[in-house]
Order: C-alpha cells, then structure tokens, then sequence
C-alpha cells in the first residue's frame, strides 16, 4: 500500500477567486449606502421642518407674477418634500431646497435659500421655475 502524504490548500487558496470580487462589490455597497444616508439626513429635516416651505409658499403667493402664471399655490404636501432635494450646511442653520408647487393654473419648482435665525428661517433666495413656459419668477433675491 502506497501511503502518500495528503495536504489540503488553506481556506485563502481555495477561496480567493470569489472572495476578491466579493469584498469590492460589498466595499461599493457600503460606500453607496454612506453616501446616501448623509442625503438621507438633510430630505429628513426639511419632512421634519415643512414650515420652511410653506413660508416660502405663503411669500410666492404674494407675487402677482405668480399668482398670474401658476395661480394661488397650494400648501406643500408630504410628498413634494419627498421628491425635492435639500441641502443644509453651516451646522444645518442654513439651507438651499427645490420643491415641486402648483397651482389652478400649472405647476412648477421653487429653489429657495435660507438662514436660520433662532427658530425662524430668514430667505436669502425664492424663485420659482416653470418648465411649461420656461419662465422664472424671482420672489426673493
């Protein structure tokens, strides 16, 4: 009987060929996942802070250039944050937006810019752009 010796390959010979593949693929997820969680954060304070949009409703509704090309715009829903993009900076006391509005007449976005002094936003920037017509309506600037 021929006795010969028998060795095994160590786990990483056996397994690199998967597991290189595998580890960049889970890197680029954890990646993704990181940068869309610091976004994530800034869409959640403007869902947990909707005065800052309606505020900036209430002084577009005071614009006849407004209320002449899109109507009274309606107050800001739930979903119209959602679908917006926000981004806050300077320790989150200042804040540039755009948000989907609309009213009787069509719809639009509005970009706006704040600073927060206090509890209240001050407006740097409101503008509401109308991709129908092209048009742009300066509020605030």
């Amino acid at each position: 009987m021929d006795n010969e010796l028998i060795t095994e390959k160590n786990w990483w010979k056996k397994n690199w060929k998967w597991f290189i593949p595998l580890s960049g693929f889970v890197l680029i997820v954890i990646l993704t996942i990181n940068s869309n969680l610091s976004g994530l954060s800034d869409f959640a304070q403007t869902y947990v802070d909707p005065s800052l949009c309606q505020n900036a409703i209430n002084e577009a509704n005071k614009n006849n250039q407004v209320i002449l090309s899109l109507g009274k715009l309606e107050p800001i829903d739930k979903l119209a944050i959602m679908e917006g993009n926000s981004v806050y900076s300077n320790n989150n006391k200042t804040v540039n937006a755009t948000f989907r509005v609309s009213g009787k007449n069509g719809n639009g976005k509005m970009d706006i810019s704040a600073d927060k002094n206090g509890e209240k936003w001050e407006y740097k920037n409101i503008r509401i752009r109308i991709k129908k017509t092209g048009e742009e309506i300066k509020i605030i600037q």
